[in-house]
């Protein structure tokens, strides 16, 4: 149960891409913003500037969809874990925190993949890939491993870089092409971390 009693009825929420874990924004909500978020699995904040409700993307289409949400252990903050629609902020960044790079641009990728096979872009090469089928699938992954390895063993740091790019590219395709998200493959291994 979620205290509303504290600082005025409103309690801080905190937005987090559900996929990368990167933070997205702070809100507040007060109970009518958390009954409505709710109910239509969408953001809506109360605006302190506004003094209403309001829902994330209702003037840019930029909706922050509701994945899940975890309440803090004093039960007077909220995580909400979204999909976004697009940029979260008003600037048209992903975050508002401004963060130099996407640190999990390799989430983004899968998305862009997954994308390609739903809609099939002419001329894109995810499609062509498609289009070649598995075996062709797997054995650019064989063949991206190979490069990998001699990049390693005498190539420069560089060369590394954008052969392990190639690799990781490859890999999300074929496991696009089998049905496994990368998420199944971070459980897999933090299983078999522990």
């Amino acid at each position: 149960m979620i205290d509303f009693n504290k600082d005025n009825g409103l309690v801080p929420v905190i937005i987090q891409d559900h996929q990368t874990l990167e933070v997205l924004m702070l809100g507040f909500m007060n109970e009518e913003a958390w009954t409505k978020t709710q109910a239509e699995k969408r953001v809506t904040f109360f605006s302190r500037s506004k003094q209403r409700l309001w829902t994330k993307g209702e003037e840019s289409g930029h909706f922050l969809e509701v994945v899940n949400t975890f309440i803090d252990c004093d039960q007077d903050t909220i995580l909400i874990k979204a999909k976004p629609a697009g940029p979260t902020c008003h600037t048209g960044s992903r975050s508002c925190f401004n963060t130099e790079y996407d640190q999990n641009f390799i989430f983004k990728l899968e998305g862009i993949v997954n994308d390609r096979y739903v809609q099939p872009k002419e001329g894109s090469y995810v499609d062509a890939l498609r289009k070649k089928g598995l075996n062709k699938i797997a054995q650019k992954v064989g063949e991206e491993g190979v490069e990998t390895v001699i990049a390693a063993l005498s190539e420069t740091k560089e060369r590394l870089i954008d052969e392990s790019s190639d690799l990781l590219f490859h890999l999300l395709v074929l496991l696009r092409e089998k049905n496994i998200p990368l998420a199944s493959i971070a459980a897999n291994l933090e299983k078999r971390h522990q």
